[in-house]
């Protein structure tokens, strides 16, 4: 008995487990044709191109064992697999759940060709994949400051040493602008690097990316915190006594301790900082202030180590309160007022990720309502 003819078409770029076993399972119907869409058409339906090329995409399909003939698709736009299914004439047109559309479904009923939407399924013991997550996950990275930040100011760790704490986090959301996620760092380093993390060692990385942020003349210098925060993966303990760059870095990579910290770690969105916000118009570096400051970077990295939900919170809670007195303007009253009712009255501890707003990043065990949560890279 003459075997079906079963067609997909795809972009498959970044290919995965998800995209293997979606070709198994379409592959158990009959023969297997892929149509992959090219690049100029991408381009036009996405605004940028894959990462692979349409010969590599091919070159990779083609050697998959359920993969019967792949070719490039000869039509355009989102039907670009139009022509190829009137030459084909395969008997069923397989798509997965992201993928159904009733354009697919209507010219498959009018062409008299069976149409199956197969859902996601993955090989047992592996992750569900898509491409979408895979490249997002390939973005760069944003840097999360938990405890001690601007210790990393010679200005400040001159007065008294001390200790920041900051963890790499996922790219699974973009997060505001101007927000204390160190986005302006990642947006210089997107420009040196693109929208990539880049390989090579990440505290030689970090240097680079701090020269490039502040060049000579630079009025506001951009603490090497932010850039060693984006570049170091885990959770890292930056030491400072006076300079620009640490004496000392911790660092973990744990995973039970880097996904102990995404479990109890949440951030609770408030309004960017505005333009023209100065956060240094008022000092008052006393040593008693800046010590306070440092000596919450030590306890919160301590605390993270041991699991320890109550050290964690008091020490964000410290820098905050550190800050209020150091630097008032980075603790202007709403945004006092609304963390203080809101947050330090019913959780653990709390932090806003920036000076004058952004997130309250706030610790808990327990869901906090309004929140969204974070992954450590590691």
């Amino acid at each position: 008995m003459e075997k079906k003819k079963v067609l997909v078409s795809g972009c498959y770029d970044l290919i995965h487990g998800g995209h293997i076993a979606f070709f198994k399972t379409a592959a158990s119907y009959g023969d297997l044709y892929v149509s992959l869409g090219r690049d100029e058409n991408l381009f036009q339906l996405k605004g940028k191109r894959p990462v692979f090329s349409e010969m590599e995409r091919l070159y990779i399909v083609k050697s998959i064992r359920y993969v019967h003939e792949a070719f490039l698709a000869s039509g355009m736009g989102m039907l670009d697999f139009e022509p190829d299914l009137m030459r084909l004439k395969p008997d069923i047109f397989i798509v997965n759940s992201d993928g159904h559309t009733p354009g697919k479904e209507n010219l498959c009923r009018e062409l008299g060709i069976e149409y199956l939407v197969l859902e996601r399924i993955p090989e047992p013991g592996l992750p569900a994949r898509s491409s979408s997550g895979t490249k997002r996950e390939m973005r760069f990275p944003y840097r999360l400051c938990l405890a001690g930040g601007w210790i990393d100011q010679p200005w400040v760790s001159e007065v008294h040493p001390g200790s920041v704490v900051v963890a790499q986090i996922w790219p699974d959301m973009d997060f505001d602008y101007r927000s204390g996620l160190a986005t302006s760092s990642r947006e210089c380093a997107i420009k040196l690097w693109g929208n990539r993390y880049p390989e090579g060692n990440p505290v030689e990385n970090a240097k680079l990316l701090f020269g490039a942020e502040n060049p000579p003349g630079t009025k506001y210098v951009s603490g090497s915190q932010d850039h060693l925060g984006l570049l170091m993966p885990g959770i890292n303990r930056l030491f400072y006594s006076g300079a620009y760059w640490p004496d000392k870095i911790d660092s973990t990579v744990d995973p039970s301790v880097c996904e102990w910290l995404s479990e109890v770690i949440h951030l609770v969105k408030l309004k960017p900082r505005p333009e023209g916000y100065d956060p240094l118009k008022e000092m008052h570096l006393e040593p008693s202030f800046v010590r306070e400051l440092g000596e919450a970077g030590n306890l919160c990295w301590e605390s993270i180590l041991r699991k320890d939900i109550p050290g964690l919170g008091k020490s964000m809670t410290d820098t905050f309160l550190a800050w209020r007195k150091m630097l008032p303007n980075t603790v202007p009253a709403p945004v006092w007022e609304e963390v203080e009712s809101r947050f330090l009255s019913r959780y653990p501890g709390a932090i806003t990720s920036g000076a004058g707003g952004g997130y309250v990043i706030v610790v808990s065990e327990k869901p906090v309502e309004g929140a969204m949560k974070i992954r450590v890279r590691y």
